[in-house]
């Protein structure tokens, strides 16, 4: 199934997602459930949150992906949202 990681990031928190990018995209390389990410842009073109698709078998692995993310585990995310996700386009 396809689940939308959709995550906004703390206020302030930028220093947080760059100590921690090197180690969440590690991450996504390792687990290979990731079908397509990247992060939410502000209108100054600074990172502010993450869109993540994931390819899993439920949703009870996206819930396990999404909280063993190093950005998650290092306090950075405010909000985050899993959706199950249709692919129509693309």
């Amino acid at each position: 199934m396809l689940v939308a990681l959709m995550a906004r990031d703390k206020p302030k928190s930028l220093d947080i997602r760059k100590a921690n990018r090197a180690a969440h995209l590690d991450y996504i390389e390792a687990t290979d459930v990731v079908s397509m990410a990247g992060p939410f842009l502000d209108e100054n073109g600074s990172m502010t949150g993450s869109l993540v698709i994931l390819d899993v078998a439920d949703m009870d692995a996206a819930r396990s992906w999404a909280e063993n993310d190093p950005y998650a585990k290092a306090g950075l995310f405010e909000t985050v949202v899993l959706s199950e996700w249709k692919k129509v386009v693309g």
